[in-house]
Formats: structure tokens, C-alpha cells, sequence
């Protein structure tokens, strides 16, 4: 290896110190699968008007991406168990360009179906790049910085979400009227085709910048020693099954709960930047795409902005009574949107994003910590992720509730009630946190 990895593996999978190089490498991933995951956001708009889609179909988009994570999760985590976190990786840059390299031939296919295909393995890439980076940033370095340095892989993702809105703003949409605009305005059904054919050869333009990148981050990867941060088995005992490790993780209620709220999470997530440019087009007619669009860039602006001053006030104050405000304010947000007048729900959407910022590094981080026994945490690790295929029906259900309502920004709704969920968690975590600081004070007491 050209780059080697100087630090030690401590008997619990961490390490004496953070290999610099590496971690860098490592961080890198958050904004390539965050690029990809803002893309989405750009297709939706366009597929809308493209094929002619209803809401609850656009939202097939998300459930093709977020369904590759949910399926290939699981082995992703028994592969990394029988080689290593970088065999991984390497792996899922592979299926990344694969899934790339698809958009190709699907835009001269033209149909829908063949994108959400060219998606779905993107996202099986991208599943075994989450399901290792997540769980590797916790584990390279010190156990007693572990959700830090989630943290601030983490602050990657708003920095690649930016970059993806960037590629989709200005390589697919176009200036001068909105997509469905020029559609409309067409005289003939040969103009038209013309139209959507230049639009979806559009969307191809942006994955062709992402190759270029991923080829290079694969060949760094390849060169580069990374530590296995897997614990020592002192007994040399097998690895734990996977139906082991379902059945102790059932027992935890606390990471019960927490995998069901980053579901909810993801759920409101992905709806929320789903149908943002969307949100805009409807309720401001004279808006086109390109210019919709600053909606997203400014939201994952508030987004980075919100990862950052979260994470200093959980150094000053107790980190569950920071989300728990940050989440008061999201929800009161979100419920804006809902009964807002005019663009100033546009606002609320887009403010709404400062504060569920933390959320995701937190939740996994939490949900991580309950897992004791290292032996399971390649596996648990994977059942987190896995709760990311509420990205997968959150849109679906708010899509359904656009057409259902004829409104889009009444839709919202799904996303609201979302963040009261999140919301009664940090209400609950605050109470579990309260609970654990009396038992250690009375047993010292005692």
C-alpha cells in the first residue's frame, strides 16, 4: 500500500488514535451518497413533468433508491463481517459507477421504469458504503470520541446534498420557462418529444461528473492501508449469527425505539427535500425548476449550519435537552408549512431543515451505544441503516396525501407529524438520561 495506517487496534475494535488520511478518505463518502440523495430531489421535479407523473408515482423515485438500502444492508453487513470495512466500500464504489454508468443507456430507453432500475442499484451501492462508513467513523479512533467523529463525517453530507442541487440546477434544469411550461406550450406531439427527450438527456449529465469522481476516491481507496477496527475475540470464538443478533437486539427497548425513529426520521427527511422544489412550483406559478431549486440550497445550507451549531451546544448542554428544542422548533416549522400563506410556507419548509439537522448522527449514534457486546455491531450497525427505508415510504404516503388533498403543501401534514414522533423521542431520551444520572448518584450514595 502506498499510504499506510499507523495506529493500533485496542481489543474493542477502537483505535489508540484517529489515522488521519483514512478518516479523511472515509469522510468523503458521506457527501458522494449525499450528492446522490440530492439528485433525487432534482429527478422528482423533472420525471414529474417528463412522464407525466401524479405525486404518489414521483414518489417511486425514493422507494426504487431507499429499498436498495433496505435489501442489500443485511449482507453488506455479514460481508464486512467475514473481510473487511474497506472490501466494503470498494464494493459499493464499484456498484455507485455501475449504477451511474445505467443512467446512460436509460435515457435513450426513455422510459421510467429503467431509471428507477439504474436507482435501485446505485442504492445497493451506496447501502454498502453507509453500512460500513457509519459504523467505521464511530469505531477509527478513541471509544470516547466515537459520536464526535460521526458528527463530523456527518457534516460531509449537507456539503455533497449542496453539491448534487448544484449538478441538477445547472446541468439539468434549464432557464426560461419551467419544465412543465415549455411542455404545455408545445404545438405539436413532435415538439413535445423533442422537449422531454432533451430534458432526460439532461439528467444524465450530472452522473457523468460523479463518475469521474468516484473513479478517482476508488483508486485512493485501493491504495490505502485502513485499519480493520474489529474487535479482538479473545476467546476465538465464531462471530455471531444473524439470528443471534436479532434476538438480542429485540430484548433493547431503548434500540427498538430508536430504529423506529430513524425510520420516522428518514420518513421525514426525504419527504420533506422530496417536494420542496415542488412545494415552490405550486404555489408560485411564475418560479421555474432552476430557480426552485435555490429553495434546496439554501435548505442544505441551513442544514450544515444546524449539524454545526447543534453539535456545539451539545458540548455546552445535555444532549437530549438540544434536540428536544431543536425538534419543538422543527415541529412548529412543519405545522407552518401546513396552514401557511403563500411562499412564507416555502420559508417554513426550508427553515424546518436547520433543526433536524442532528438528528441522524445522533439517533444512530444512540441506537449504536446499545449494542454492548462487540461482537453484534457489524450486524446492528446494519439493522440502523436498514430503518432508512422509511426514505422509502415517507414520500410514497405524502405523495398519495398530495393527490388525495389536490395540495401539495397540505400534504405536509405526513411530514409534521413525523417530527412530533422524533419530537416524543428526545422527550423520552431527556427522561431515560434524568433517570440514569439519579441511579448513579444513588448508588455512590450507597
Amino acid at each position: 500500500m502506498l499510504i499506510q495506517d499507523a495506529s493500533t487496534l485496542n481489543p474493542d475494535g477502537y483505535l489508540d488514535r484517529t489515522p488521519r488520511i483514512q478518516f479523511a478518505l472515509l469522510t468523503t463518502l458521506f457527501a458522494l451518497w449525499a450528492a446522490a440523495a440530492a439528485l433525487n430531489d432534482i429527478l422528482i421535479t423533472a420525471f414529474k413533468s417528463v412522464f407525466s407523473l401524479s405525486d404518489l408515482a414521483t414518489g417511486f423515485v425514493q422507494t426504487a433508491f431507499y429499498l436498495g438500502y433496505f435489501v442489500i444492508a443485511i449482507p453488506a453487513a455479514r460481508l464486512i463481517r467475514r473481510f473487511t470495512y474497506k472490501t466494503a466500500i470498494i464494493i459499493g464504489l464499484i456498484l455507485y459507477i455501475i449504477g451511474c454508468c445505467l443512467f446512460i443507456p436509460a435515457g435513450h430507453v426513455g422510459t421510467y421504469s429503467v431509471f428507477l432500475v439504474a436507482l435501485f442499484v446505485i442504492a445497493v451501492g451506496l447501502s454498502f458504503l453507509e453500512t460500513s462508513a457509519n459504523t467505521y467513523s464511530s469505531m477509527m479512533g478513541t471509544k470516547e470520541s466515537s459520536t464526535r467523529r460521526l458528527n463530523i463525517s456527518q457534516t460531509m453530507y449537507p456539503i455533497g446534498s449542496i453539491a448534487g442541487i448544484l449538478l441538477g440546477k445547472y446541468l439539468v434544469f434549464g432557464s426560461g420557462d419551467s419544465l412543465q411550461g415549455k411542455l404545455a406550450a408545445a404545438t405539436s406531439e413532435a415538439q413535445k418529444h423533442a422537449i422531454a427527450e432533451q430534458s432526460l438527456n439532461a439528467t444524465l449529465q450530472p452522473y457523468k461528473v460523479i463518475i469521474v469522481i468516484l473513479m478517482v476516491i476508488l483508486v485512493m481507496f485501493i491504495i490505502t492501508d485502513f485499519p480493520t477496527c474489529k474487535p479482538i475475540k479473545e476467546d476465538g470464538g465464531p462471530q455471531a449469527g444473524l439470528g443471534e443478533t436479532l434476538n438480542y437486539l429485540r430484548h433493547d427497548k431503548d434500540f427498538v425505539i430508536s430504529i423506529v425513529t430513524q425510520f420516522v426520521y428518514m420518513a421525514m427527511q426525504t419527504s420533506v427535500w422530496s417536494f420542496t422544489i415542488r412545494l415552490a412550483l405550486e404555489l408560485d406559478r411564475n418560479l421555474n425548476e432552476r430557480a426552485a431549486s435555490n429553495f434546496m440550497l439554501i435548505s442544505y445550507a441551513l442544514f450544515f449550519v444546524g449539524r454545526g451549531t447543534a453539535s456545539w451546544l451539545m458540548g455546552k448542554f445535555r444532549p437530549a435537552k438540544v434536540l428536544q428544542a431543536y425538534s419543538v422548533l422543527g415541529a412548529i416549522c412543519m405545522i407552518y408549512v401546513v396552514f401557511g400563506p403563500g411562499m412564507t410556507s416555502v420559508y417554513a419548509a426550508t427553515a424546518s431543515v436547520l433543526f433536524f439537522a442532528p438528528c441522524w448522527p445522533t439517533i444512530y449514534g444512540s441506537a449504536l451505544e446499545c449494542v454492548k457486546e462487540p461482537r453484534y455491531k457489524e450486524t446492528g450497525g446494519a439493522i440502523i441503516v436498514m430503518a432508512i427505508i422509511g426514505g422509502a415510504v415517507g414520500p410514497v404516503i405524502q405523495g398519495w396525501a398530495s393527490d388525495t388533498m389536490g395540495s401539495m403543501q397540505k400534504s405536509f401534514v405526513v411530514s409534521a407529524i413525523c417530527y412530533v414522533i422524533i419530537l416524543a423521542y428526545f422527550v423520552h431520551m431527556a427522561r431515560s438520561d434524568k433517570k440514569v444520572a439519579v441511579e448513579t448518584v444513588n448508588s455512590k450514595e450507597n
